[in-house]
């Protein structure tokens, strides 16, 4: 492993253009790797020689060592332009010192309280943070560790203030692959299949409307699937993420909201990916004008680390009142540590203008991926809205060769779709333009004209 010292200028600045020193993989990544497979759950390997596979293209990954801004820097010390974020997480990019003094000025003090039982001072200034974001007054919040949490958390919010079992999700959704969120999940029916005897069976699944043609059939669907009187909770994404980056017509969670209400249901905004700027807003759901329930946050929350929530308004959380008896809990949610870098990073995006800064690069940097790849027969689209960005490919094996494409030019991406034919795009809300944009000669490179 290379020595810190040694590296290339990434650890500087963080908004540096790729520098490769070794082939991608180099040779420590290639034996972190061998260790990796040694002790880790198998799915992961074999994901790898199934895309090999399936795509033509070596699949062997790098190994990361240290991040900075926009950088990632592997342990061979090569230097890559993120363009994932973990997975949109790093709203503020790898080291903020925003999340890093946060992170050290609570570790000091203290970094686990007891949960619900003695909370902590970061805890009660957290939540009153987040109660603010939901346009009911008097919202209440409900901390989990994870985006599936959350979500697990509004499901079960819902059956308790509506009495209804049933969940009314879309088709090209995904919201966490625990047991909660698994059975509305509308990616793929293979994320369900091996599980389906223990998942519920009270879920059904409406069209995602991906523009205005498309938007009568998927309300249609809806009320139909309403009018049985068993759905009590309508999940949806403001922007699909994992499904591709698919923004529906505006319209679409108003008329959405209309329909749940008129029939009984609670709409829960899944705003895990798209929530806190990414989608260019502090909320997609509330900015358009939706009058949803229930928003989970999740993701790009806790600045790096493990925090979600669920917050509602006090007519909905306060189902969960019942005679002083606590059905739903965990160790670590609402862990002192957690709760103080998500303060940070809430006050950071705040503060730096990020929902305005992700609207306004993002709709240039999605003109400018457009006129670099206009005359690429191999990408059908792209789309997106504020820094959550997709370059759908005409099939899933260019979306993989184009992903490895990239990795070996020094760009990190992943690939998103029902079938991952789609690059999403979701950096740091920090990311200078001019280095996001550099994506668009690279990906030609890749994949030619």
């Amino acid at each position: 492993m290379a020595p810190l010292s040694e590296l290339p200028a990434a650890t500087a600045g963080g908004d540096e253009l790729p520098f490769l020193r070794t082939a991608v993989p180099g040779p420590t990544s290639r034996r972190a790797t061998e260790r990796l497979e040694r002790v880790e759950c198998p799915a992961f390997g074999q994901r790898r020689r199934d895309r090999q596979e399936k795509s033509g293209a070596e699949m062997a990954p790098i190994v990361l060592g240290w991040g900075k801004g926009s950088n990632l820097v592997d342990v061979d010390g090569n230097r890559f332009v993120d363009l994932c974020a973990g997975f949109g997480s790093v709203l503020l990019g790898h080291g903020d010192k925003a999340v890093a003094r946060a992170i050290e000025g609570q570790s000091e003090r203290l970094m686990q309280g007891l949960g619900d039982v003695y909370g902590s001072d970061a805890k009660v200034a957290l939540l009153e943070r987040l109660s603010q974001l939901h346009p009911a007054p008097g919202a209440q919040v409900l901390l989990a560790q994870s985006g599936s949490d959350a979500v697990t958390a509004a499901i079960k919010t819902a059956v308790l203030a509506t009495g209804r079992p049933g969940v009314l999700a879309f088709e090209g959704a995904y919201h966490g692959l625990g047991y909660g969120p698994l059975p509305a999940c509308g990616l793929r029916e293979s994320y369900r299949a091996p599980f389906a005897a223990q998942l519920s069976p009270h879920v059904r699944f409406a069209p995602y409307p991906r523009g205005e043609g498309d938007l009568d059939r998927a309300l249609d669907a809806v009320e139909a699937a309403l009018r049985l009187g068993e759905v009590g909770a309508v999940l949806v994404e403001p922007v699909l993420g994992r499904g591709g980056c698919v923004v529906p017509p505006d319209a679409f969670l108003p008329r959405l909201c209309e329909l749940a209400h008129r029939h009984g249901a609670l709409v829960v905004a899944d705003e895990i990916w798209t929530g806190l700027g990414r989608a260019g807003s502090p909320l997609r759901s509330l900015a358009i004008g939706a009058k949803v329930d229930v928003l989970c946050l999740g993701k790009g929350l806790g600045g790096g680390l493990p925090i979600s929530a669920c917050i509602a308004g006090p007519d909905v959380m306060g189902a969960w009142a019942r005679g002083g008896e606590v059905v739903h809990t965990s160790t670590h949610a609402g862990a002192p540590l957690a709760c103080a870098v998500a303060l940070a990073t809430l006050e950071a995006v705040r503060s730096r203008k990020l929902p305005d800064r992700a609207r306004e690069v993002g709709a240039r940097v999605i003109a400018t991926l457009r006129e670099d790849l206009r005359d690429v027969d191999a990408v059908v689209e792209v789309r997106g809205v504020g820094l959550m960005i997709g370059i759908e490919l005409a099939t899933p094996e260019l979306g993989l060769a184009a992903m490895r494409g990239l990795l070996e030019s020094g760009f990190v991406t992943i690939t998103g779709g029902a079938r991952g034919e789609v690059l999403t795009l979701t950096p740091a809300l920090t990311i200078s333009e001019e280095l996001f944009s550099a994506v668009g000669p690279a990906l030609r490179r890749v994949i030619g004209a």
